[in-house]
Formats: structure tokens, sequence, C-alpha cells
């Protein structure tokens, strides 16, 4: 029998995050991180959103859970409480696998967060939704997540073209995942 979808996320812990549901106040942190040109130059087309465009994207994250029951998750820093990007799963129809994506915050940039959340998603992935594989796609030019990909054990699998751009599909599976040394995973 097949699990009915929610749009309830399990809350995930690592050392320094929280990975939980996103909230209506998250809104005005996800619109400005969302609005930044740096932040925004890898993801979809390119261009920072607009607060609509924003509202609608925090609204697809979690319908994403109420239709496949898994979806990206909002990351708020433990020590602060503060909300500092999201990570978490993405498979909607017509995309290349199941993802594992991160976006943060600029001035989050260089902490760990995303490799550390990454592992934390992988062990998730792999042991609680028992995925056999995960894919990273990958903006060509986006060195940073290349680098999260490499130290999270994804390698470049293939190129694709995706929303009229050519993008880089890394990933790993789960018996590669599980030939890792523990401290490498989560």
């Amino acid at each position: 029998m097949a699990t009915s979808p929610s749009t309830a996320a399990p809350r995930l812990e690592t050392d320094r995050l929280v990975l939980r549901m996103f909230q209506e106040g998250d809104f005005e942190a996800y619109a400005r991180i969302g609005a930044d040109p740096d932040v925004a130059r890898y993801i979809g087309n390119g261009l920072p959103l607009t607060r609509q465009e924003a509202w609608r994207g925090l609204a697809a994250h979690i319908g994403h859970w109420a239709l496949r029951g898994y979806g990206m998750y909002a990351l708020e820093e433990k020590a602060t409480g503060e909300f500092v990007g999201r990570a978490g799963f993405f498979d909607p129809e017509g995309w290349p696998g199941f993802e594992i994506g991160w976006t943060l915050a600029r001035e989050c940039w260089g902490r760990g967060y995303a490799t550390e959340a990454a592992r934390r998603l992988l062990d998730h992935a792999f042991a609680d939704l028992g995925r056999e594989h995960v894919i990273s796609v990958i903006q060509p030019g986006n060195a940073a997540s290349v680098r999260v990909a490499e130290r999270i054990g994804e390698r470049l699998e293939r190129t694709v073209e995706l929303g009229g751009r050519e993008v880089l599909i890394y990933g790993i599976d789960r018996d590669a995942w599980l030939q890792r040394p523990a401290p490498m995973r989560a």
C-alpha cells in the first residue's frame, strides 16, 4: 500500500542546524534570500525573485510535501533560531530524478551548512525514505555547489537540458553512500 503524502515534514537535526517544515513566518527571510542576485544566479532562470515569485516558490515547496510526501526543509541555525536557507528533496513532474538541493543566504556561505544539511538529508533519503539513487542538479559555473556535491560523495553523471539551460547531474547511490565512513555521512 502506498503511503499518503503529507504536508508535515519530519524534523531533522545536525550539530548546528534544524531542518523543519516551512512556516509563514519564514517568508520575509525567504524572499530576501531569493531577491539576492548572488544567490539567484544559479537557480532557475538565474534572476532574483520578486516577492510574488518568492511567495509562489514557498507555497510550491509546501505543496511538494503534500503531493510527494517529501520536499525542501527550512534551515534554521540552532544557535540563533535564524532562518538561513533551504535544503531538501525535489522531484516534480519531468525532473531528471530524486534531487537533493540547497540554497543558503549569502551571509551563511562558507560555513559548511550546505554540506552538513546535505549529509543529514542523504542519510534520511537512503535510510528512511528507501531511495536507491539521489541526484543534484547544478548549473555549470556553480563551483560552490559542485564542491558540496563532491563532499557528500556525489560524482558527475551526465549533462542534460532542463528548462532551456544545460545543467550538470551529480549523483550517488545507496551502496556508495553506505561505503563512506560514518563521519563522512551524517
